[in-house]
């Protein structure tokens, strides 16, 4: 009996032990709802393009349950999409105001746009979309990183001398929050990226930065503040920046449309195929609804 029971204990052990063994090889997986509002941030791209992180709409059971207090815990951006034309609900569980460290997801509420891409690699779009905006008479911000505007500098020059805005979407594209107990690496990947943009155009850049992932918190919105910049978030992006799976253009074209509102800052990914194949489109619809297209200067 003595052996018998020794032999089912070792029986015992073996399973559980491989049970755990299991479970550590599993990956998570990122559930993507459409564009989760920004709740994307967990897409793999190409290098520096990480998605449009948080983009649109968590559904509300997965959205956080409890209010985010610690100064640095990280929080992902998030809309909650409507096909009703009114302003998006946003991430209501955490204690501090947005608007206290100049961050906007909002830009009034007249009946305008604020049209931003995010440039975190070139992809061969960006002359077309410029063609595009200079054919309308649109003005853009273009989030760029660091590594953009030394790849691409006849692209960047252009944005300029066509009258865009060109933002810091950050040197290496990391998350902000995670560089906030180095104070000196935080400012480097906003510094490093304006003083390749000034020695390429001799202009300082605009004070306007996209939180790469989509990820801030408390304390990096402090200090992104502190260093003169306002945060630029966004009341509308989709699933837009996988090159590989672009979305069909007539779905996208009807998302887009049907997610217009007063003040809204629009993101879209200078990378995607399907955003440049309807772009001119979706500009001359929106101005027929009424809308204006204004730079991100206008922000009330």
């Amino acid at each position: 009996m003595k052996k018998i029971s020794w032999y089912f204990l070792f029986i015992f052990i073996f399973i559980v032990l491989s049970l755990n063994l299991a479970g550590c090889g599993k990956q998570t997986a990122v559930t993507d709802t459409e564009d989760n509002p920004a709740a994307v941030p967990q897409e793999t791209v190409q290098p520096a393009e990480e998605a449009p992180q948080q983009s649109e709409e968590f559904p509300s059971a997965e959205a956080p349950s409890s209010p985010v207090s610690a100064e640095n815990q990280t929080v992902n951006w998030y809309y909650v999409r409507n096909q009703d034309h009114k302003t998006p609900r946003i991430n209501t569980d955490i204690d501090f105001s947005l608007a206290d460290y100049d961050a906007y997801y909002i830009g009034s509420k007249d009946k305008v746009i604020f049209l931003t891409f995010d440039e975190g690699y070139e992809n061969g779009y960006t002359a077309e979309i410029l063609d595009i905006l200079k054919g309308n008479q649109v003005p853009a911000a273009f989030f760029v990183t660091g590594p953009y505007v030394t790849g691409n500098p006849e692209l960047v020059k252009r944005m300029v001398d066509e009258g865009h805005i060109v933002g810091n979407h950050s040197q290496t594209h990391p998350s902000l929050p995670a560089k906030t107990s180095d104070p000196e690496a935080f400012q480097r990947e906003i510094t490093d990226v304006e003083k390749s943009f000034q020695d390429l155009t001799g202009k300082e850049m605009p004070k306007f930065l996209r939180p790469p992932r989509g990820e801030y918190s408390e304390k990096s919105l402090q200090m992104t503040k502190e260093l003169g910049y306002k945060t630029i978030f966004w009341s509308f992006a989709y699933q837009d920046w996988l090159v590989d799976q672009q979305p069909d253009p007539e779905a996208s074209y009807q998302r887009i449309m049907q997610g217009t509102h007063n003040g809204q800052i629009m993101l879209l990914h200078a990378v995607s195929s399907t955003n440049t194949q309807i772009l001119d489109r979706v500009i001359k619809d929106i101005q027929k609804e009424g809308y204006r297209f204004i730079p991100l200067t206008e922000l009330e």
